[in-house]
């Protein structure tokens, strides 16, 4: 891919509909499986419907993963799904100086936006401090013009970005196209559907409340964006649309399909979700072996079971 046509894959991605974050495949030596990782984001960038596939987020295991290796799983992705869909990736550092060097490699390399992780040097009191948060992305836009999309954390945690906050943001640092809203408050995550996509520079709200995404995306959500994708994406492309298309019986059908799974993928502990979705696609002929790096740890075979039970609810 040339530089011309990355900036062709870029100009044209809508940060809206259903965008799948998938996973990262590894061998028993807890290095990249490359050959598997590429068939999955393959197979969930074939997938009718989604508008892009997001790389290098928490499905992907990004936190164990170092800077070469965040590059390697982008380029890989690139050269296998690139010219099918628009690849978004996520930049996750607890500094922003690191932050901005991982967006200036993604913008060098071809990706069409960035899902922008907050930093964990702000969750011991950084709500109080929003100059932190501009700083934070406003290094990040200095060497990209990429649409960046803020990811927001639950109320209850120490990582979110107060509503105040955002608002702020979003005026200091243009280039803010989205939220990834895992606001994990009804309430609060229909404010910021009614507020930010009727600013006068919209932000789109992509929903990542997985275990009640029906009702996320009846509130008016522009899109979602969610590890689930890498195993039910066509589900939720098909949700999306009968919402979009006020089609209620068609998407209570629907979702009377995603419930199973995604009450067995978001089931305490909540740190397991990935490490299921993988078994899930191993149950499924999807994906050859479930390996998820340390601390992570294989789960046990109730859990392996309960998944199987989740899929024969749901039907697939």
């Amino acid at each position: 891919m040339n530089f011309g046509e990355k900036m062709l894959k870029t100009n044209k991605i809508k940060l809206e509909g259903v965008i799948p974050a998938t996973l990262i495949a590894f061998n028993e030596d807890f290095e990249i499986d490359e050959k598997e990782s590429r068939k999955h984001i393959k197979q969930c960038a074939k997938t009718n419907g989604i508008s892009a596939v997001t790389v290098n987020g928490h499905s992907s295991e990004i936190h164990s993963c170092n800077f070469e290796e965040q590059k390697r799983i982008l380029n890989f992705t690139l050269e296998e799904v690139g010219d099918l869909v628009p690849v978004i990736n996520g930049i996750y550092s607890d500094g922003s100086i690191e932050a901005a060097k991982i967006a200036k490699m993604s913008h060098e390399n071809g990706a069409s936006a960035l899902l922008c992780f907050p930093p964990q040097s702000l969750s011991m009191g950084g709500q109080l401090r929003p100059e932190m948060a501009i700083e934070h992305f406003s290094r990040i836009a200095e060497v990209t013009d990429l649409p960046l999309i803020c990811f927001n954390y639950p109320t209850s945690g120490n990582l979110s970005y107060p509503f105040e906050t955002l608002l702020k943001l979003f005026d200091k640092v243009p280039t803010i196209k989205a939220i990834k809203d895992w606001s994990n408050d009804p309430m609060l995550h229909e404010k910021h559907i009614k507020t930010f996509q009727n600013l006068s520079k919209p932000v789109n709200v992509l929903s990542t409340h997985s275990s009640w995404l029906m009702s996320s995306l009846v509130m008016g959500a522009k899109g979602l964006l969610s590890g689930a994708g890498s195993v039910i994406a066509s589900l939720q492309v098909d949700l999306f649309f009968a919402i979009k298309n006020k089609d209620l019986e068609t998407a209570q059908k629907i979702n009377e399909k995603i419930y199973p799974l995604v009450q067995a993928f978001y089931s305490p502990p909540f740190l397991d979700m990935h490490n299921r979705m993988k078994e899930t696609l191993v149950l499924l002929g999807l994906m050859d072996k479930a390996i998820v790096r340390p601390p992570l740890m294989k789960l046990n075979e109730k859990e392996i079971n309960n998944l199987k039970i989740a899929l024969r609810l749901s039907g697939i």
